[in-house]
């Protein structure tokens, strides 16, 4: 009964719309929300149903507007959701980039299969260090944060009260450059020993012209990069939990208007 009470009050329908509007935007890019696995149709579902579940919290009242500012209202809210969930995929997008360039560097850029959430062919190494980094993502209840985060902004930035800023754009500037950064970073461990494992096999080489490189470096070579990528794992989680923590509160500033 009390939903349709609150339903029933003047510009209800308008308000629903908008908070509608910035769910969609945040189910549409969110990570682990965004996957080939989960259709639209279920998406849509839990727009819907996550809509009518915080529609109580709402208390905003909008005044008298034309169907032009209300559009307008609406693709703001789009945006903020869009925004949101463009800091969080950064963060993944460093892990994908650190996971590719070892892949690469071990010379397993072949050995990749289909990756179900991306929709796309990925190498192994890359596709195992991304599901770890999300499960380590949804231990953390990421995406109950989000949730929190959506609750407190009802109140903080009212709907259709979103501006975009400019200071967004230079944070966003800085996030792209991260990307490799930090991605760099993550797998330079992996690239170092095989850089100086290549020294060693070359010099190996110039003094005994019959070392099979192909029968016993490469295989060498594989091993002591899997051997680094296994003592290293942790800092690599570790890096990508403290930038999901940065990227939440530049989601929380966002949303909060801070």
């Amino acid at each position: 009964m009390e939903l349709v009470a609150y339903i029933t009050e003047p510009n209800s329908v308008a308000v629903f719309l908008l908070l509608l509007a910035r769910f969609g935007g945040v189910f549409a890019f969110f990570p682990f929300f965004d996957n080939q696995l989960i259709s639209i149709n279920v998406r849509a579902a839990m727009v819907f149903f996550m809509s009518v579940a915080f529609f109580p919290l709402v208390n905003t009242q909008l005044p008298d507007i034309s169907m032009e500012e209300f559009i307008v209202a609406v693709l703001f809210e789009v945006m903020l959701g869009f925004m949101a969930s463009i800091c969080l995929q950064i963060v993944f997008a460093m892990l994908s980039f650190g996971g590719e360039l070892i892949s690469f560097t071990m010379g397993l850029t072949m050995a990749s299969a289909y990756d179900p959430v991306s929709g796309a062919q990925k190498p192994i190494i890359a596709q195992l260090i991304a599901i770890l980094g999300l499960l380590v993502a949804l231990s953390l209840d990421f995406h109950h944060t989000i949730f929190l985060i959506i609750s407190h902004s009802l109140s903080a930035t009212p709907l259709g009260g979103f501006v975009f800023e400019p200071k967004s754009v230079a944070y966003f500037v800085k996030a792209f450059g991260n990307i490799f950064a930090v991605g760099f970073s993550m797998a330079f461990p992996v690239l170092a020993i095989i850089l100086l494992s290549d020294v060693i096999f070359g010099m190996i080489m110039k003094t005994h012209p019959q070392f099979n490189l192909l029968a016993i470096g490469f295989p060498v070579k594989i091993a002591i990069a899997f051997v680094v990528l296994i003592l290293t794992i942790s800092t690599i989680i570790y890096t990508f939990k403290n930038e999901l923590k940065n990227a939440f509160l530049a989601v929380g500033k966002l949303f909060l208007g801070q």
